[in-house]
């Protein structure tokens, strides 16, 4: 909601001219990415963290102009005046945007109904293994090197197309065979990319005994009035992939 309105109000303000970016961090949804897209706005995928967003920012500095940006753990950053999670201008953009709908006749979920038919549902769901003691953490460690080791082919019935290996630092586009450099900090995360459009990353947790699963689906939504009966087939698409991942 908030990049959405900070997108569109960029654009109508005529302050756009390519030099613009914007960060999120890699398990925050890839609705973010489609959004900046539309408006030739340049975009970065960074690990968990705000230092990672304010790195990008830093790097930048005196030749991009940073819009905002923010991580799936709901934090958000406005402009490059503030280099962390900022919740107090997060919450003023928040009255601004819903002020904004109010205008147009609708509230902040309305808008964020409007912004799926424009740009296809996504949802995201967050689920976490509980692995107690130290005989816990060396089994997230397994089933780490278990997932490196032998990756799924398909989940839920699609293809896997791309795996994301943040430790290794290497990209596999499993369809072309092909493997490209991630430029980022080396990070114990993986992620699988399906043909279907599914997004599955999994990290261990780095200051608890879990091992976090993160699943983004998305699908078509033609019209408003369709929002219950997409909602109930991507819900259960993540049943379908917690399913098959044998997660439960």
């Amino acid at each position: 909601l908030l990049s959405y309105y900070l997108f569109k109000k960029w654009d109508e303000n005529g302050k756009l001219d390519v030099n613009q970016f914007m960060v999120k961090t890699i398990v925050t949804s890839e609705l973010l990415i489609d959004m900046a897209n539309k408006y030739k706005i340049e975009t970065y995928d960074v690990l968990t963290g705000f230092k990672y967003i304010a790195d990008i920012i830093k790097q930048l500095e005196g030749q991009k102009t940073f819009i905002g940006g923010g991580e799936e753990s709901y934090g958000f950053l406005i402009g490059d005046f503030v280099r962390d999670k900022d919740a107090v201008s997060a919450c003023v953009l928040i009255a601004e945007t819903a002020a904004w709908a109010a205008e147009q006749g609708m509230n902040l979920y309305q808008l964020l109904k409007e912004i799926y038919v424009e740009f296809d549902f996504y949802w995201e769901r967050l689920i976490s293994v509980v692995k107690q003691g130290k005989a816990g953490a060396e089994e997230s460690q397994q089933m780490m090197a278990d997932y490196r080791s032998n990756p799924p082919k398909e989940i839920n019935g699609s293809r896997v197309a791309m795996i994301k290996d943040y430790q290794a630092s290497l990209c596999k586009d499993v369809i072309h065979g092909t493997e490209s450099v991630i430029d980022l900090p080396k990070s114990n995360v993986l992620q699988f990319f399906t043909e279907d459009g599914s997004k599955i990353s999994i990290r261990p947790s780095g200051t608890e005994p879990k091992i976090k699963f993160y699943f983004g689906v998305k699908a078509p939504l033609d019209k408003v009035e369709n929002f219950d009966q997409v909602y109930r087939g991507l819900d259960a698409r993540i049943d379908g992939i917690i399913s098959s991942m044998a997660l439960r």
